[in-house]
């Protein structure tokens, strides 16, 4: 039965989530309350600059210098985790969190992604709770959908727009006509993007979240390790525009399907048909699709990211808590999940989108043209534009259906041609 007294938590981290978690309690409380059938009080905080000032008042919260000394107060139920990083003291603390028979709520994607497994069987079995929401698509309650609402359901797919950075760009780029490089220099400015944004537009931060969907929607060990990654660097305003001739839009799509063969997942720039619901997502929003046979298509769109959405989630995790709704971080005991292969990507067929930047010389179509025949690779259609400032020129090929392993054979046939400038672009086309 869930106790009447407040549920007490220790927060660790007090950047733009953790403020947003105090202001949300703060705003909400009474609200908060009577959901959670109780209240919900921070007790205790600790973050690197006690002296910063973040907008909230913190002089009502016990400080701990030590962040890992959040898990053992004996006036604290619940650890918040909003430090970050994979490991370091974001991952000591929630292992002391859970050692101390205390519950977890974390919005550490990296974490989770290469820890998940780990720390589920240590809630599991300290009887404690381990929610982490707001590590995938902010305020999105799209863990909770799959976990809960679609729990009766055989998931096969899950797909979706996973950063709001590399979405912002996309769009930016598809909307005004202009270039990666410009576009990501505005989205810094902007804030939408990091000092370093490699995390994001490489697609590492796509793929720690993947990997925590493909859990929770199959039944799978958390396995980061076989995401296969690319990013948006190499996206040119050339490419937004061939594929908005074709009916197309340029997005950062993670992929994962369970099957037969294994655990497939992905993370890479696709070609979204522009009667897709992903193709109309715009700006920094977050989007996922899941794909139930009983169900039917599940659509999760939102914000995902900010100091709002993610303290939404957050909160909304700990209201969970304090009903006493606990259950198995990965919707089933850590023990039930399989530990599948990955999946070789060489078997799945498709459509694919190949771009070329290339000398213009006679002779470099039918080069092309022959690594594709000689691959088994076959040419739905091929265009060619005008010269570049370097004097290259752009081919655009769209291939019929057929096996990945034929077009990862045909560009390795091209690789060191000196008829290229630069590496090929190789973007699915999501059917």
């Amino acid at each position: 039965m869930t106790s009447t007294q407040p549920l007490r938590v220790a927060l660790a981290g007090l950047g733009t989530v953790g403020g947003g978690v105090i202001r949300l309690l703060d705003a909400n409380r009474d609200l908060i309350a009577r959901r959670a059938g109780r209240g919900i009080e921070i007790v205790a905080i600790s973050a690197r600059d006690r002296a910063k000032d973040r907008g909230v008042d913190i002089a009502q919260f016990a400080w701990e210098d030590d962040t890992a000394q959040l898990a053992q107060r004996d006036d604290t139920d619940v650890v918040v985790e909003l430090i970050g990083g994979s490991d370091g003291p974001a991952l000591a603390l929630a292992r002391a969190t859970l050692a101390a028979g205390k519950s977890l709520v974390t919005a550490n994607k990296a974490m989770m992604a290469h820890h998940g497994l780990e720390l589920a069987e240590a809630a599991e079995t300290a009887s404690a709770a381990l929610k982490f929401e707001a590590a995938v698509a902010g305020g999105v309650p799209v863990i909770k959908g799959l976990r809960d609402g679609a729990a009766a359901n055989r998931i096969d797919h899950v797909y979706g727009i996973l950063n709001g950075t590399c979405n912002f760009i996309l769009t930016k780029m598809e909307a005004e006509g202009r270039d990666f490089a410009e576009v990501l220099a505005e989205a810094q400015a902007l804030g939408f993007a990091e000092t370093d944004p490699s995390f994001d537009i490489d697609g590492v931060d796509a793929a720690h979240k993947l990997s925590i969907l493909a859990s929770i929607a199959f039944g799978t060990r958390p396995a980061f390790v076989d995401v296969a990654t690319g990013g948006i660097r190499n996206v040119l305003a050339a490419d937004i525009a061939e594929a908005a001739t074709l009916g197309y839009r340029v997005r950062l799509v993670g992929v994962a399907e369970a099957g037969p063969h294994g655990l497939f997942q992905r993370v890479h720039p696709h070609l979204v048909p522009i009667d897709h619901p992903l193709a109309h997502v715009s700006g920094a929003l977050n989007a996922v699709v899941a794909e139930g046979n009983f169900v039917g298509r599940l659509l999760f769109q939102g914000a995902g990211a900010g100091d709002g959405p993610t303290a939404s989630a957050v909160v909304a995790d700990l209201i969970d808590i304090a009903r006493g709704e606990f259950g198995p971080p990965y919707a089933m005991p850590a023990a039930s999940l399989s530990a599948l292969p990955a999946a070789d990507s060489g078997d799945r067929r498709g459509r694919a989108y190949l771009r070329f930047m290339v000398a213009d010389k006679v002779g470099v179509l039918a080069e092309i043209a022959a690594a594709m025949r000689d691959a088994g690779v076959s040419i739905e259609s091929l265009m060619q534009r005008g010269a570049a400032a370097d004097g290259s020129v752009l081919v655009a090929i769209v291939t019929h259906d057929g096996p990945e392993r034929a077009v990862a054979h045909a560009l390795d046939k091209l690789r060191g041609s000196p008829s290229l400038a630069g590496e090929p672009l190789w973007m699915h086309i999501l059917g």
